[in-house]
């Protein structure tokens, strides 16, 4: 069992602060996905939580005790870098046992713990090769098995896919998936890529500029952001913010058509921005109800398709739309907004607004 609870942790560098007050509770076996643009404080917090840089201010309890001054290696938690981390001169057996050993293990327990974690991530014919004769994947997944040789209460993944291509990153996303429902411990991934948390994540943590954004699940931010930079971080392609003026239930955009939308803010609500995924738009050529817009380019993806268009005020929207549909660069369209879904944020702040 693993409960985590964070309290008004900050982190100081010197002058500067790059954690402002986090509060989070992570529950046992959670897989917890911290998010955010780089340099948002994401694999800071990591550090804290591992007991590798200090906490400046607030307090880290791991199943009710405090570990502010408990030393990693005391805290029961295992940490996988962004980089492999592997000794060069040891063959995979020797790297997943390092640990082990230094935990006081004995040999049959150490070689138990080994044959285990082999298994689990498909190791078992590479356990005499050094690393420098693996793949891209199969280092990850050492690094990965070495981590679990140790058992540890808590999992901590910082960035583990970066350095892989495309296609190992997928192949790895499922063994990491995998190995959670296996072992059923607690764990916290740190990406900055939002498909890698909509896909792993019980709830997923949205971090910017040291603080955090939004906790929830996958499905509760994208379909319920607090705020635009959620709304925008999660979502790929990105949401849309247009800016809109209001005449009762109708919205239009400057220089460049209306449309009668009916499920908007309170009439004496603040002025505010319309938020649209490419499923809320339909496109059509030639004029009529609805925004103009001309179309930038097409993105074709098989099985799928969006085009890119710009309205009139200069905002670039995307729209899903069937693969055969051709548009050409220039060519003048029509947008209409799902009104059941579309989202409203304060044009002020950028705080979610209700309808």
């Amino acid at each position: 069992m693993a409960r985590l609870s964070l309290r008004g942790i900050k982190k100081r560098f010197r002058t500067t602060d790059v954690l402002h007050g986090i509060d989070l509770e992570i529950g046992d076996r959670e897989f917890v996905v911290f998010v955010g643009p780089s340099g948002c404080g994401k694999s800071t917090l990591l550090r804290l939580i591992a007991g590798l840089d200090p906490i400046s201010e607030g307090s880290f309890f791991l199943n009710g005790q405090q570990m502010n001054e408990v030393p990693p290696s005391r805290r029961g938690i295992a940490m996988v870098f962004q980089s492999y981390a592997l000794y060069p001169h040891m063959d995979v057996y020797e790297n997943m046992a390092f640990g082990a050993r230094l935990m006081g293990l004995s040999r049959a327990e150490v070689e138990a713990r080994i044959a285990e974690a082999a298994r689990m991530l498909r190791l078992e014919e590479y356990l005499k090769r050094k690393p420098r004769e693996l793949s891209g994947g199969q280092r990850q997944r050492v690094a990965i098995a070495r981590a679990l040789v140790r058992k540890p209460e808590v999992f901590l993944l910082d960035e583990p896919l970066s350095n892989l291509d495309a296609a190992l990153r997928s192949d790895v996303r499922l063994e990491i998936a995998r190995l959670h429902r296996q072992i059923g411990g607690t764990m916290i991934y740190v990406t900055h890529d939002q498909v890698e948390a909509m896909t792993l994540a019980d709830r997923i943590v949205v971090m910017n500029l040291g603080r955090i954004e939004q906790v929830g699940t996958p499905r509760e931010l994208y379909e319920t952001p607090a705020n635009t930079f959620v709304a925008t971080f999660i979502g790929s392609p990105k949401m849309a913010l247009i800016d809109v003026t209001r005449d009762g239930d109708t919205i239009g955009v400057a220089g460049g058509g209306s449309q009668k939308l009916g499920r908007l803010p309170a009439a004496d609500a603040e002025a505010f921005k319309v938020g649209v995924r490419p499923d809320a738009l339909t496109l059509r050529r030639g004029e009529g109800e609805g925004l103009a817009a001309t179309v930038v380019y097409t993105e074709y993806l098989g099985d799928n398709a969006f085009v890119y268009a710009r309205l009139a005020d200069g905002t670039q929207v995307s729209v899903r739309t069937a693969p055969g549909e051709t548009y050409d660069p220039d060519e003048k369209v029509n947008l209409t907004i799902a009104a059941e879904t579309a989202h409203f944020f304060s044009a002020a702040d950028g705080r979610r607004m209700a309808a």
